[in-house]
């Protein structure tokens, strides 16, 4: 048999699966209905229709992961029934008009969502056991002003001991304070949830399932305690949750998300210029600051602003620069 001689023209190339052309024809899921998240749990996201249907859906994969959270309005398809067993689809994520957000601490890369399109952010703290932190107040604070939310203070088991003094520093700020205590009146606090979504914070311990279950009496949230050797809460929500005002979840009545305890509620997502310009009275004062100032140096407009010749509330403004600085130092 003659030998052959091959050269590259007898190769054969058989095209590789991923080179294979794609069509550009995306469904346009006109048929698509939209809802409200009220719970994301491993992989699985609740949702309601304004029909009142209560739907179990899994996201489209071109959506990625932790791209919908509790609060978001979705497109759904696929199967809307509601019926036991069934699993529709989330293909968009409509467009949100503010969210709270935190990283792990003031240097973290990783921005986290908590929630999306809150009206107002409840801060909820306790007059004692476990002990209120101003620090973590402020930093709720800096976040709900620079998202455009409604920051207000809810004190719990005013029965056990005396509000914060301190709160009375916010009431120059238009803040609303409630306190509470076991048994007491909660009309003034349903009226200021009415036709709202709001969103509870604190630490854990400091009350939030026990205020809800009066609140809302079918929420029927699990009650922890305090650890007597720590001071800390042990979580009662491991996730965030949305929860109508009323047993017939009519949209119009408010809706309250409760969210699990946080412990560390880090900003290094928000500029540190941001800072101080999101409290409303302290923008004013820093207009006359140098560009960049970091608020330390002498004739500072806002170190001026604070010192006894001004409004002389030192404890503040240490707070604030305190913030500032832990931010600033992300980008250096």
């Amino acid at each position: 048999m003659a030998k052959r001689n091959f050269d590259e023209s007898d190769v054969r190339i058989r095209p590789s699966k991923s080179t294979r052309p794609r069509s550009k024809d995306r469904p346009s899921h006109n048929d698509a209905i939209s809802a409200l998240v009220t719970t994301v749990d491993r992989g699985r996201t609740t949702c309601i229709t304004d029909k009142g249907i209560i739907i179990v859906a899994m996201k489209a994969r071109e959506l990625g992961p932790k791209s919908v959270v509790v609060g978001d309005r979705v497109s759904i398809v696929g199967d809307t029934s509601g019926t036991t067993g069934s699993l529709a689809r989330i293909v968009a994520v409509q467009e949100r008009k503010n969210s709270l957000s935190r990283t792990v601490d003031d240097i973290a890369k990783v921005e986290r969502t908590i929630v999306a399109n809150i009206d107002q952010l409840i801060i909820v703290v306790a007059a004692t056991n476990p002990e209120p932190r101003q620090g973590l107040i402020d930093r709720f604070l800096v976040s709900a002003f620079n998202e455009g939310i409604t920051p207000i203070i809810l004190v719990t088991k005013t029965d056990l001991g005396d509000a914060p003094t301190f709160l009375e520093e916010y009431r120059v700020l238009d803040i609303q304070i409630f306190t509470t205590q076991k048994g007491s009146d909660l009309t003034d606090i349903q009226k200021m949830l009415h036709g709202k979504t709001s969103v509870l914070v604190g630490h854990s311990g400091v009350g939030k399932s026990t205020l809800l279950n009066a609140l809302i009496p079918h929420a029927q949230r699990v009650i922890g305690e305090v650890n007597e050797v720590t001071g800390r809460g042990r979580h009662t929500s491991s996730s965030a949750i949305a929860l109508p005002l009323s047993a017939h979840m009519a949209f119009s009545d408010g809706w309250v998300i409760d969210t699990p305890g946080i412990r560390a509620f880090g900003l290094a997502h928000i500029d540190p210029e941001r800072i101080v310009a999101s409290f409303a009275d302290l923008s004013e004062v820093i207009i006359d600051c140098m560009p960049n100032c970091s608020h330390f140096e002498e004739g500072c407009a806002l170190t001026r602003w604070a010192s006894p010749e001004g409004v002389a509330n030192p404890a503040r403004l240490a707070r604030i620069q305190s913030l500032h600085a832990m931010l600033d130092m992300k980008r250096d």
